[in-house]
């Protein structure tokens, strides 16, 4: 994963901006960056990141395979290395930035026979063109730690996916405390050099009155992904700002 994310981070180092956000500073990637890195990477992404994301992976699609609702977004979907796991009354559509990645994954729908799967799109998670309440279920994995905006992603999840429906993110995040966290945190002068942030905390994404009600599972065997899941309850903003569409 971090070879991965380190060219992607590579590609990104023209015009790349540290930006001090609420949690600390991140690195903006650039979109036509994380294609091209993704283009030299997607005949081996499986073999590389496969394994290593083997457990979050399945568990995060179980997660959803329990949940009601059949319309489930996956975001990030690269390879499709998850699409085999959805039972058949999901209805899946994948987005992803890289075109070499998403042809990669329709070829797995088709050798699979993943009857399924109703689109595989090119799109920039933080700014879809799906309507809103598209989804009953959305689904990102291993991306709210490289997205240049967290809270922006999480934002247009929120949108797309319909009130009383569900926002599972499956990350590697901080460890808050003990000798991990430390460990993490004297990590973060090299994030550029490992191409991932190991001192990414949940706060990045999730605001305090979202933080206190997702339910939050480490996935084994040794924890080093969590799966967090979110009810997607709309605030009185919310339906403010959906009133005023209606009424407009």
């Amino acid at each position: 994963m971090s070879e991965v994310l380190q060219d992607v981070r590579s590609e990104a180092a023209e015009g790349v901006s540290h930006k001090e956000e609420n949690h600390g500073p991140r690195v903006a990637l650039d979109a036509d960056a994380v294609r091209a890195a993704y283009r030299r990477w997607a005949g081996v992404y499986d073999t590389v990141f496969g394994g290593i994301s083997a457990f979050g992976r399945k568990r995060a699609v179980a997660a959803v395979n329990r949940l009601p609702g059949s319309r489930v977004l996956e975001v990030g979907v690269g390879t499709g290395l998850a699409l085999p796991h959805y039972t058949a009354s999901k209805r899946i559509t994948g987005i992803d930035l890289s075109s070499d990645m998403l042809a990669r994954a329709r070829e797995r729908v088709r050798r699979d026979h993943l009857s399924n799967v109703d689109a595989l799109l090119e799109m920039d998670a933080e700014d879809t063109r799906f309507a809103d309440d598209s989804f009953d279920i959305a689904v990102a994995m291993f991306v709210a730690s490289v997205v240049p905006h967290p809270r922006k992603l999480l934002a247009e999840l929120k949108r797309v996916v319909r009130p009383g429906g569900y926002i599972l993110f499956v990350n590697h995040f901080l460890a808050p405390t003990g000798v991990r966290g430390v460990i993490e945190r004297g990590m973060a002068r090299a994030s550029h050099s490992l191409g991932w942030h190991p001192d990414f905390a949940m706060e990045a994404l999730l605001p305090p009155e979202d933080l206190a009600r997702a339910r939050i599972e480490p996935v084994p065997p040794a924890g080093l992904f969590t799966l967090v899941t979110l009810e997607h309850e709309v605030t009185a903003a919310e339906a403010s700002k959906t009133q005023e569409k209606v009424v407009a």
